[in-house]
């Protein structure tokens, strides 16, 4: 590029309720964006339209360097604020967080609150992956409190019993995987690897029929408003040629995420392999792809997340499938066109040296990354 390209780079996080629906999106800037920037760049139409109805989580290290003229422009209601607590002790600190909160703005205190959090606004605690809040603290914010960086399901249930309400980290994908006999495991592979063949519509029906879970799911997708069709759809065939093959393939994959968890929850890998897959067509179509390529790269990153869904090593489910070469070495290696962009998508917090890179400026990436999230919010909602 002839000028650098100054287009704010962020990263943005799952945040899930107990139930691992999402709740929020926390934003994660590049070190060099201001607060000020990630608020203008969110606040315009198109970040709006496509993240709703999740609010932003945004951290904020000075409220005194925000522009009391832009913040009272923007839709208050869509923003969450994450202040140190640290930074309350200044009076002029809280001064400007009360007005924030009283423009609309919901305030997260990070740390450990004490009285100064009520005394500027603040409604819950945002607390990392070690310790707790003091119960005091808790109790004398309405929230909700956010848990982030949460591990493992242990450290998940101890803050939901404790009493937060927001989760994020890696907890969602280090889930104990879910009792599975080795003919259901078998029967899923074979799906997959019908799939991947472009088999015929009777072969995947005979499949399908012999997994309840997946059928039910099927139905339901087809049945739902998201399609709008007039009629009940009551079997395989009719589902076939009404979405048509390239569309069904894409909701099947997406599918294999929908088997029901232990506890009944939904599977909290579902929206996240949808994230990846719609961002990498979105980045490849970019690049110049054709569709082809593009359902290649939809491919890499709804199956990237499979050998933590079924508990097995990657290199041995790529074995019994049948993918194109690219597919595999960005699966098993991160390597190649489709792996570059899945190291990519992948990463907490875009790096502008890797955007680059691939050809791409950095609002191009942006638009990947709503392109992404606003397809998988779909998913969740209607899956």
């Amino acid at each position: 590029m002839s000028e650098p390209d100054l287009f704010p780079v962020l990263g943005l996080e799952a945040v899930a309720d107990y139930r691992h629906q999402w709740a929020a999106l926390a934003v994660r800037p590049h070190p060099t964006v201001a607060a000020d920037a990630v608020l203008a760049l969110l606040a315009q139409p198109a970040p709006q339209a496509a993240l709703a109805p999740l609010e932003c989580i945004v951290p904020v290290a000075d409220p005194l360097a925000l522009d009391p003229e832009q913040t009272a422009l923007l839709p208050a209601a869509r923003f969450v604020l994450q202040v140190a607590a640290a930074t309350l002790q200044d009076a002029e600190v809280r001064k400007r967080c009360y007005a924030l909160a009283d423009q609309g703005f919901r305030l997260l205190v990070e740390g450990e609150a004490g009285l100064h959090a009520s005394q500027s606004g603040a409604r819950g605690i945002a607390h990392g992956a070690k310790g707790m809040p003091s119960m005091l603290s808790l109790l004398s914010l309405p929230g909700p409190h956010w848990a982030h960086d949460v591990e493992d399901m242990a450290r998940f249930t101890a803050c939901r019993d404790a009493g937060m309400h927001w989760f994020s980290g890696p907890y969602a994908r280090r889930r104990t995987a879910e009792a599975d006999n080795g003919t259901s495991r078998k029967r899923l592979l074979s799906l997959l690897g019908l799939l991947a063949q472009d088999a015929d519509s009777r072969e995947l029906e005979t499949v399908l029929k012999q997994d309840p879970a997946l059928s039910y799911h099927l139905l339901k997708l087809v049945n739902s408003a998201a399609f709008g069709f007039s009629n009940p759809i009551h079997n395989f065939g009719q589902a076939i040629n009404l979405l048509g093959r390239r569309q069904l393939q894409r909701w099947l994959q997406l599918l294999l995420y929908a088997r029901p968890q232990q506890d009944g929850l939904p599977n909290p890998l579902l929206p996240e392999a949808a994230r990846r897959a719609a961002q990498m067509e979105a980045l490849c179509k970019l690049q110049g792809g054709d569709r082809d390529r593009q359902d290649l790269a939809f491919v890499a990153g709804v199956f990237a997340l499979l050998d933590e869904l079924l508990a097995m090593p990657m290199a041995e489910i790529v074995a019994a499938l049948t993918l194109d070469p690219d597919v595999v070495s960005a699966l098993l290696d991160r390597t190649g066109p489709f792996g570059a962009l899945l190291a990519l998508v992948e990463q907490p917090v875009p790096d502008p040296a890797a955007i680059a890179a691939l050809g791409l400026t950095r609002e191009q990436f942006w638009d990947s990354q709503l392109q992404g999230w606003h397809w998988a919010i779909q998913v969740s909602r209607t899956i």
